[in-house]
């Protein structure tokens, strides 16, 4: 009798053990306690990159956002990251790493968070911010997106668990905003009066006043050092002899522009990006493209945001930086006034900035250097980007196979000499280069 007490006291106390073990395990898993951010879908960035890609898809002759589109997916990508990290054991802040970066919120020790909450409020608060000069539809359409991926999220998690990654996610946002603001992209600047003199860029047609950005390269890089040995020689010096590499390389474009094939002529076209995107955030549409074939989970999605994003902004800086520190003129006007082509007009309008080097060449390189990082040389993708245009999709075999053609294209449309192109594309891989060599994800 003994005996049997004895059992069924042990019984009791090994099924009791396993029910608190059980009941352990099932509190944390509610709580998200154990969840790292590895286990989520990456569908909260996903939907709020295709939102912000809405913004960004303007109608012909709209740009209200200026030079910030590739700016704003920088600090997207660093929010987005920040805001889940805690949840990657493996990997760690940026802090330390990025010119002048706060330091990021800390978690409560042993306490669970939901990262999907904490990334969706991140990035609703700096959606919300950097575009709120856009539209009240767009603004509601901002709010609609938050409130559903909340509701979602409301109805899966503990009320303690969602207000403490909500609070965590708004902090990391707010601080990222506020530093977004000592970038050098909101001083105001005097305004810019191009020097004058033979082969020195000064507005052309159709633009013959306007001028892009002027002081754009003067911003705070995201990287220390990221430009450093990333620049070519400059083209060839300005001549008007028949005999000249200048002569010849302008000469190039004009004698393309006579015999331009109708697929040359669609590429052109493909690549114009207005109407389209503006100021050069078609890449970001290339980004979207990739991340839904591939629909990683959301650490992935994170740390490849992160890299793209800051790759572009920086290069573009780069490109803006030498472009007005060499000033070489566009193709129209020396094929216009030297080569006496007089009524001569490239296939899509000359932008309003200076010709070296090409910024879809530079901010191109940079965005082929990084997808080429994270999918390897021989990845197929198919551009649906314009598809909405009538425009048919483009195959490439690889990332450098479409940026290679992303510089010729702007040779074809007769706004840039190849040269401008092709070195470009080589100093956004340089740029792109430094800063994977550089930042430091993983612990």
């Amino acid at each position: 009798m003994k005996s049997t007490n004895l059992l069924r006291s042990y019984l009791y106390l090994l099924l009791s053990g396993l029910f608190l073990i059980i009941s352990c395990k099932k509190e944390k898993d509610d709580n998200g306690h154990l969840h790292q951010t590895q286990t989520y879908s990456s569908e909260v960035a996903q939907k709020w990159h295709d939102f912000q890609l809405g913004l960004l898809r303007l109608p012909a002759g709209s740009n209200p956002f200026g030079m910030n589109g590739n700016r704003y997916f920088a600090y997207f990508g660093i929010a987005l990251y920040e805001s889940v990290v805690p949840g990657m054991p493996d990997h760690q802040s940026l802090y330390g790493q990025l010119t002048n970066m706060p330091a990021m919120p800390a978690t409560e020790p042993g306490k669970a968070y939901h990262w999907p909450v904490s990334a969706n409020t991140a990035l609703a608060f700096l959606t919300r911010n950097f575009y709120n000069n856009t539209s009240a539809s767009n603004l509601a359409s901002m709010d609609s997106l938050e409130n559903a991926l909340i509701d979602k999220y409301q109805s899966e998690l503990n009320p303690e668990l969602f207000q403490r990654s909500v609070s965590f996610g708004k902090t990391v946002a707010e601080r990222i905003f506020e530093w977004s603001k000592t970038d050098g992209s909101l001083t105001v600047h005097p305004p810019y009066a191009p020097p004058q003199g033979l082969g020195i860029w000064s507005p052309t047609a159709p633009n013959p006043t306007s001028v892009s950005a002027p002081y754009w390269g003067l911003n705070r890089l995201f990287v220390q050092g990221s430009l450093d040995n990333t620049s070519s020689l400059p083209p060839p010096s300005y001549s008007t002899d028949p005999n000249s590499a200048y002569y010849k390389m302008v000469k190039e474009v004009y004698d393309i522009s006579q015999s331009l094939t109708p697929v040359q002529i669609a590429t052109a076209l493909y690549f114009r990006d207005n109407p389209g995107f503006q100021a050069g955030t078609h890449y970001q549409s290339v980004f979207s493209q990739v991340m839904h074939t591939e629909n990683p989970q959301l650490d992935f999605y994170a740390v490849a945001q992160a890299k793209t994003g800051i790759a572009l902004a920086e290069s573009q800086i780069g490109c803006w930086k030498i472009k007005y520190d060499l000033l070489v003129e566009r193709p129209i006007r020396y094929i216009r006034n030297v080569l006496g082509h007089t009524t001569w007009n490239p296939v899509i309008p000359t932008p309003p900035h200076p010709d070296f080097p090409s910024g879809h060449s530079q901010t191109g390189g940079a965005l082929g250097k990084v997808l080429t990082s994270l999918f390897g040389d021989h990845y197929q993708i198919t551009l649906h980007t314009y598809d909405n245009l009538g425009m048919a999709p483009r195959q490439y075999g690889s990332f450098t196979e479409m940026v290679d053609d992303i510089g010729k294209s702007r040779v074809y449309a007769g706004i840039h000499y190849t040269y401008s192109c092709t070195e470009g594309n080589k100093q956004g891989e340089k740029i792109a280069a430094n800063i994977l060599n550089t930042l430091r994800f993983r612990k």
